[in-house]
């Protein structure tokens, strides 16, 4: 049996398909799993062992240079790459217009959520078999329950990610025990107040803990270097890919993260997480696993420092 699975973006929801693929292997240890992704986000289906087939796709490039001609050799390129095998099943757990698209373009029977369960419900009519899953449901559990209904399995039992990453050894990075902060997010109303990460990247120093800062773009390296400079030992990160993050993540004692996907990358990776909300509510999109997690703050809600600690006390024990 060969599947398709079609979930582009975003780096939390590709984390949150994981799952799936281990559920898969499980009740069909024989079946062939391709997977088509955004490319930027590519590396982390290729964590999954269970993978075979990384099939990348380009549309937050593509559209913005849609006029030219090498972005339409590009296009026929990835069709042809989609068409290369017949699929007995292509599914679709991201439930937008665009990846249904996506899916149609395959070999195969396509399955997805049916309009009351789809993220886009326009999306429904372009599937040949459509699922009614729970809307109120964990994206995790969503993503699992569609698949299961497609396959014919219960997907029972906690998450498993599937995936495993050694830590690295960083010519940058000391012995010392160290935990990852992660500060930057896509929206500034889903930022934690710096005073705070002050705050706890001193108290955590006390308890013999390096906080580390990674960060990418030109805003996010300043901000690092800012609040690793009012922490002692603490340190800003260079640039660094999704396999170096990981393999940072991986080595860590534990990551306090803010709404991003590195949060949900650190729960994969089975790193005691706390992650904070501040904009959002982390009820359906929270962090979610099978090892130490915790979801703080919600809509309009700032968490205390103090709880923060807390949590990461009994992670830490």
């Amino acid at each position: 049996m060969r599947i398709l699975i079609v979930k582009t973006s975003s780096l939390g929801d590709v984390i949150h398909n994981l799952p799936v693929v281990s559920d898969i292997r499980r009740h069909f240890p024989d079946a062939t799993v391709d997977w088509c992704v955004e490319e930027n986000f590519s590396d982390i289906p290729r964590f999954h062992p269970a993978v075979n087939k990384i099939i990348s796709v380009a549309i937050r490039r593509w559209r913005k240079v849609l006029f030219k001609e090498s972005t339409w050799r590009e296009i026929g390129a990835f069709r042809s790459n989609l068409r290369a095998a017949h699929y007995d099943f292509v599914i679709d757990t991201q439930g937008l217009l665009k990846s249904a698209l996506l899916a149609r373009q395959a070999r195969g029977p396509v399955c997805g959520y049916d309009a009351d369960s789809a993220r886009e419900p326009i999306a429904a009519q372009l599937y040949n078999r459509r699922f009614r899953v729970s809307t109120t449901a964990h994206a995790v559990v969503r993503n699992r329950q569609l698949t299961s209904s497609v396959l014919g399995y219960v997907a029972d039992g906690v998450p498993d990610y599937g995936i495993e990453v050694a830590p690295a050894v960083f010519d940058w990075l000391s012995d010392q025990p160290y935990i990852v902060f992660l500060t930057a997010t896509s929206r500034d109303d889903k930022l934690w107040p710096e005073t705070h990460w002050v705050e706890l990247g001193r108290a955590l120093h006390g308890l013999g803990l390096r906080a580390i800062f990674p960060a990418g773009n030109p805003v996010e390296r300043a901000r690092a270097a800012r609040l690793a400079d009012a922490i002692p030992e603490a340190l800003a990160a260079p640039s660094m890919n999704i396999p170096q993050l990981a393999a940072l993540l991986a080595g860590s004692r534990a990551a306090v993260g803010v709404d991003t996907g590195l949060s949900h990358l650190a729960v994969a990776l089975d790193v005691p997480t706390v992650a904070l909300y501040t904009a959002t509510d982390p009820g359906l999109t929270g962090v979610f696993g099978a090892g130490f997690h915790r979801n703080l703050g919600g809509k309009a809600q700032i968490p205390s420092v103090q709880s923060v600690l807390t949590e990461l006390g009994a992670a830490l024990a």
